[in-house]
């Protein structure tokens, strides 16, 4: 009779826990699916390129197409982050495959390479099969940033350094001192004391 009582309470502590699981699980699962479907806000703070740097990207198609994709990001919720990592990570390796040759210089390079290292880390969450929404949102946030660290490269690339800038000086100061002097005409004194002599004496 006791080993009886016995094995019928474990069957119901078992049950029991199973449901508690379950119920647990299920709430997991709600509260997962109500964070992906939050805005990402990511910031909106943006590096304006230099105008030599934007005439060069103004032609790099690449470019034009990840600063469009950066863009929409900054208000992607959380689902359309993992719905477009793939396309993120293509436009990132053609992004570094394609650099125009005035653009390409070392730092140039190596901010690329974080930019596609990020979108691949970014990818590789989105497709584990429990997505970790707390992950995902840091490392699509962190693309954006990481996309104004590049442009700022770019445009050291066409920052003059202090020399640059003494010898402008410079040139300019010969400029003015070897450009004639313009000399002005003397103005010229009426005698008013002889014209009011003569009318006295008229």
């Amino acid at each position: 009779m006791k080993t009886s009582f016995w094995i019928l309470f474990i069957f119901i502590m078992v049950g029991c826990n199973q449901k508690s699981t379950e119920n647990s699980n299920e709430s997991d699962r709600k509260d997962i699916q109500l964070a992906l479907t939050q805005k990402l806000e990511a910031s909106k703070v943006e590096v304006i390129l230099l105008p030599e740097a934007q005439e060069i990207t103004n032609e790099w198609l690449a470019y034009i197409t990840a600063q469009s994709e950066i863009e929409n990001l900054k208000n992607y919720t959380l689902n359309d982050v993992i719905a477009n990592t793939t396309p993120i990570t293509e436009i990132m390796k053609s992004l570094q495959e394609t650099v125009p040759v005035r653009l390409q210089s070392n730092a140039v390079k190596a901010r690329l390479g974080v930019l596609v290292t990020k979108s691949k880390i970014l990818q590789q969450l989105a497709e584990k099969r429990e997505v970790d929404p707390e992950k995902i949102s840091k490392t699509a946030k962190e693309l954006p940033l990481e996309w104004n660290n590049f442009k700022i490269q770019i445009n050291e690339l066409f920052l003059k350094t202090l020399e640059e800038f003494e010898e402008e000086l410079d040139e300019i100061e010969n400029e003015e001192e070897q450009s004639p002097k313009r000399v002005l005409p003397a103005s010229r004194k009426r005698t008013v004391g002889n014209n009011r002599s003569r009318d006295s004496i008229l």
